[in-house]
């Protein structure tokens, strides 16, 4: 055993990650293996995970509806659960109401504005969210929307609309706040936002104008771990477009 003594809390899990292997690794090759070892690590997740609250029926509600940019522009208010509502951007190609189109449900950053930056929302007044828009090339729900998908966004918890307005814990992170909350009654922050993601698969389902057997998702950066989890979790999604998430995690 060495001698040298560590004090380095750092250094004490590079040391702990150097040696570590995570018990779900896939390492095998075989689709027949691929399926069983997604079977087992979808049942681990949804155990560690937890069941969350009581769903609800999503009682949609159509706010204002406008036509621009050729596509049909809503804004659109679903149930979570009995205590959680929740607001969606959706826009619809004009081509989709004569055939059902793809869907893609695309998630926002860790970003002040959530859903608007991701659905091309400018502002006259809030230069920051065009400013960032621009830099990050960020509207990919604009974007994909004029490309003849039905797309969709939403606030998720701590962000956008539901984020409590600019400072509800001075000098503190909202999301790691609220993530400590939950958990001391059971609920986890990704599974409740993993739920709110679909609701938002349930939504498009009922649309005649989608396609339910061609539903994606895509996001970058915070946008990217839903995208990552909710492709995981959700059968639905067909395709995923994870743009700039993952790393090593040492």
């Amino acid at each position: 055993m060495s001698t040298c003594k560590n004090f380095s809390v750092i250094e004490y899990f590079n040391r702990k990650a150097a040696q570590f292997t995570p018990s779900m690794r896939f390492q095998n090759q075989t689709g027949v293996e691929f399926t069983k070892w997604q079977k087992t690590l979808k049942d681990k997740l949804k155990l560690l995970l937890g069941s969350g609250p009581e769903p609800v029926p999503l009682n949609p509600q159509i706010v204002w509806e406008i036509q621009e940019d050729g596509l049909v522009k809503r804004r659109v208010l679903l149930d979570a659960d009995k205590d959680m509502s929740f607001a969606a951007l959706m826009y619809i190609p004009l081509s989709a109401f004569e055939k059902p189109a793809p869907a893609i449900l695309c998630n926002h950053g860790h970003g002040k504005f959530g859903k608007d930056s991701v659905m091309g929302m400018r502002s006259k007044t809030e230069l920051q969210r065009n400013e960032e828009i621009a830099e990050f090339n960020y509207d990919y729900g604009l974007q994909m929307a004029q490309r003849g998908y039905v797309t969709i966004a939403i606030d998720y918890m701590c962000f956008g609309e539901r984020s409590d307005g600019e400072n509800p814990y001075p000098d503190r992170d909202k999301c790691n706040v609220n993530y400590i909350r939950g958990n001391l009654m059971g609920y986890n922050l990704l599974a409740l936002n993993i739920r709110d993601a679909q609701k938002c698969i349930d939504y498009l389902c009922t649309l005649r104008y989608v396609n339910p057997n061609r539903i994606g998702t895509m996001g970058l950066s915070f946008g990217g771990t839903m995208t990552t989890w909710v492709a995981m979790m959700d059968e639905r999604i067909k395709a995923a477009d994870i743009i700039c998430y993952s790393c090593r995690f040492k």
